[in-house]
Parts: C-alpha cells; structure tokens; sequence
C-alpha cells in the first residue's frame, strides 16, 4: 500500500492559499527586517540583528511542504547549498535557510537531508511577507537574499518559473562582490 502524505496544516496552508507574486520589496542597500525564529538545526534561537556588524548573511527562503520524509531529488537546491555550506562560512558569511513549517516537520527535513546549515522555522510566515517572497499553491515561494556585515540588502533573488532558485555559485559571487 503507497503511504499517503500528510495534509499540511490547516493553519498554516490558508496563509497561503491567496496566490501573490513575489515583489522586490525591499531597496538594495536598505537594511533587512530583523526576525528571530528558531534554529531546528542546532536547537537554538537566531536574531538576524546578531549578525550586523560582524558578518554577511544569505538568507535561503526555501519552499518545504509537509512530507512523509524529504527527498534529496525534491530539495535539490536547498541540498546543494547544504554541500557547499562551509564555503559560504570560509568566504566569511553565514547561511540561514527559513522554512514555513512547524518545528516537528523542520526537525525530520534536517533529519532526512543531513543539513548541516541551520534551518529556521516561521510557521506563521512573518519574515516570508516581510521579505516580499511571494506565495502560491498553499505555501511561500522560495527566495534568497544577500546581506552585507551591516545587514544591508546587497542581492535578491526572486522565484520565477525559469528561475525558481539562484545558485550557490551565483550566490558566492555576490558575496565576493561585498
């Protein structure tokens, strides 16, 4: 018999049900709103304000649904950053990926993806509108964000359908570009 996946929580799929394009809402060179969500990764909570002024920051809005178990082939991108994590921290920056989803379904995707990069949990979505990323289909869509030491925006990368996602690489280049 084929497992069926679980529905996502209905509290948190409504959020999302109203689709809304993601929005450059946020000026290159302002500083990024501040959040502090908790770090599944290494049980911990994380300010982003913690970082200003002592290093850069990628943040990963990522698009996790509710899974039975997360597969590698699904997050391909958000696995690929989890394999080059440690040359964002020797370029000097730190990567956080933020997910929607409760803490439970966090903790079994780091499980299932052997992240080694925090995840960040947002069920309620704050930082996913604050950020602009846009929503469809009963979850945020995915986006990525470059900061400088000061916490001021320096690139966006906004999902579109050619482009869902940015690359580490072209990640990484604009870190070098800081």
């Amino acid at each position: 018999m084929t497992p069926i996946a679980p529905l996502p929580d209905q509290a948190t799929t409504w959020r999302y049900w109203l689709p809304l394009p993601p929005r450059l809402g946020l000026p290159l060179g302002q500083i990024c709103p501040d959040f502090a969500l908790w770090d599944v990764t290494y049980q911990r909570t994380v300010r982003l304000a913690n970082w200003r002024g002592k290093q850069p920051v990628v943040l990963l809005f990522c698009r996790l649904l509710a899974e039975i178990a997360y597969s590698p082939q699904r997050y391909a991108s958000l696995v690929a950053f989890n394999q080059v994590y440690d040359q964002f921290r020797n370029a000097g920056a730190e990567v956080l990926a933020i997910g929607n989803q409760p803490q439970r379904q966090a903790q079994a995707a780091v499980e299932d993806l052997s992240l080694r990069l925090p995840l960040l949990c947002d069920p309620a979505g704050a930082s996913f509108r604050a950020y602009h990323t846009g929503q469809a289909l009963g979850a945020p869509l995915p986006a990525q964000f470059v900061l400088d030491a000061q916490g001021r925006l320096r690139y966006c990368h906004l999902f579109s359908l050619l482009h869902p996602t940015a690359s580490p690489g072209t990640l990484l280049a604009a870190l070098s570009r800081l």
